[in-house]
């Protein structure tokens, strides 16, 4: 089964410079803007923004 384009999957990633990574889907309907989320980066050991790279 083929994945669907209305939801891709995509990198977040930290924006303390560490370049950590989280790996995530999102609905482009529902979601049409570069995602940010506030998660936890363990190389800073704190919680951080990650934000959507394209």
């Amino acid at each position: 089964m083929a994945r669907n384009t209305l939801r891709p999957v995509l990198k977040l990633r930290s924006t303390a410079g560490t370049g950590y990574t989280y790996v995530t889907r999102k609905n482009r309907r529902n979601d049409p803007d570069r995602l940010t989320l506030s998660k936890y980066d363990p190389i800073v050991r704190r919680h951080v923004a990650f934000r959507e790279e394209r």
